[in-house]
């Protein structure tokens, strides 16, 4: 696919810069949703849920609730062929470029901590590579998570970031992804292979793929396995409504929502294989269950260096996986605000992406100096304005779009698809707002807890 004037409704628009394979949008797509919320919090809250009760449940919410809605944003990308603000406003008014606002603004602050912690990632594999990990990893922790030392690798990693976008969609993102996917993957199979000879590996794996089905029941893990199904597709902050607006007006939708949404289970589910024999042979039950933070840079590290010289080869494989993982989806954060402002402002690529990239780096000085603030933008961007983007999104395709969204997914999609075309809009207008409500409601619970424990910890 080359760059080529497009068609979007009735009128023409700017020649847009397209997607040169298929599998190149593809894996850029699952290189976005994947990251470090699949490499790590998806076994995370996977072991809150207990394990295969919300492995089961993880899977239904991805075909019900996560599918249609990536297809919600899909659909309004490759309408239009423009980013988000410009989309929202060319079918369905001004009344709701706010959301398209919603989306930049999502962009732009979870990028500025993502870096961060994706900057530490890339120095737990620079440690393990050349020094090891520290003898006292939560001391160790504690040093290099604020202060110059995270300021240096959120700012190395930016730039790395920024060098990526800025190249463009064929010879930066998509090549990118071609190179970076295929990579994480075989780093995480190869250490699942390596899990499975774990001795104690067959009660991590119990755990991860046999459920109780008494817990299929529990509300909690319900919840848990509807916000996952969301947030681990990169969904709410216009990224792949975004990637969209660069495929061509053939492209079968349904298709790619399918693949790139099973292809992120995948990679989720494979680092489980990993994650769980790890936590069962080295006796990490309880700390993965205390924080998110303290397992990964704390516990996880330790056990690597009791390990010893495996241990250090494991390490290093891991946080490398997390490091691709956390690249792949800074890129697509990245683009969403990148485009945006080409679209609206007309500035060339190499000076959008620079100039916005560099005031995302300097926001995320905040976070990089302060652990507290960078948990307390994830509360509100993370979580808040994901779920808020993901509920007017549902909306906005299901009921206010100026288009008819079953045509829109009709076009380029094979016989199969189309019949579930009808299915798919049912569970848009009827079933996604209700259930992200829901969520929502949780999640302003949880921002506001968090919100009050930084003011009360200020």
């Amino acid at each position: 696919m080359n760059p080529s004037p497009s068609s979007s409704g009735g009128g023409s628009v700017p020649a847009r810069e397209l997607w040169g394979t298929r599998w190149g949008f593809v894996l850029a797509a699952v290189g976005s949703a994947v990251g470090l919320g699949n490499m790590w919090r998806f076994s995370y809250i996977a072991a809150e849920g207990g394990g295969a009760a919300f492995l089961l449940l993880y899977i239904v919410m991805i075909a019900l609730l996560g599918i249609p809605l990536m297809l919600c944003e899909l659909t309004v990308g490759r309408r239009t062929h423009l980013s988000p603000i410009g989309a929202l406003r060319e079918l369905g008014g001004k009344g709701w470029v706010p959301l398209g606002f919603l989306f930049v603004v999502t962009g732009f602050l979870i990028l500025s901590y993502y870096s961060v912690i994706a900057g530490w990632t890339l120095r737990y594999a620079a440690e393990a590579a050349f020094i090891g990990f520290a003898p006292d990893p939560g001391a160790h922790f504690g040093e290099i998570s604020e202060g110059r030392a995270a300021i240096g690798w959120h700012l190395a990693f930016m730039v790395l970031t920024i060098g990526i976008v800025m190249v463009g969609i064929q010879k930066g993102i998509e090549r990118a992804a071609l190179i970076l996917m295929p990579t994480l993957v075989l780093i995480v199979l190869g250490l699942a292979v390596w899990a499975l000879f774990l001795e104690g590996a067959g009660e991590g794996y119990a755990f991860y793929l046999m459920p109780d089905l008494g817990e299929l029941m529990d509300g909690t893990v319900l919840r848990q396995a509807t916000a996952q199904a969301f947030f681990s597709l990169s969904l709410g902050m216009g990224a792949m409504l975004t990637f969209a607006s660069y495929l061509s007006r053939d492209t079968d939708l349904n298709q790619e929502a399918v693949t790139i949404s099973f292809a992120d289970f995948g990679v989720a589910f494979l680092a489980g294989l990993v994650v769980f024999p790890v936590i069962f042979a080295l006796g990490l039950q309880d700390s993965v269950t205390e924080s998110t933070v303290g397992a990964l840079f704390i516990s996880l590290p330790g056990a690597f260096v009791e390990m010893g010289t495996m241990g250090r080869v494991v390490g290093l494989l891991f946080f490398l996986a997390l490091g691709v993982g956390a690249i792949t989806s800074a890129i697509s954060l990245l683009e969403v605000v990148t485009s945006s402002i080409i679209d609206e402002l007309g500035m060339a690529r190499k000076n959008a992406a620079i100039g916005i990239g560099i005031l995302i780096a300097f926001v995320g000085l905040l976070s990089a100096r302060d652990i507290d603030f960078l948990g307390l933008a994830d509360a509100i961007a993370g979580d808040l304005f994901l779920v808020v983007g993901a509920f007017c999104m549902s909306l906005f395709v299901g009921w206010f779009i100026k288009a008819d969204p079953a045509e829109e997914l009709a076009r380029g999609a094979g016989e199969g698809f189309k019949r579930f075309i009808p299915l798919v809009i049912f569970l848009i207008r009827y079933v996604l707002p209700p259930v992200i409500l829901i969520v929502l409601v949780f999640a302003l619970q949880d921002t506001w807890a968090a919100i009050t424990a930084f003011i009360v910890g200020s």
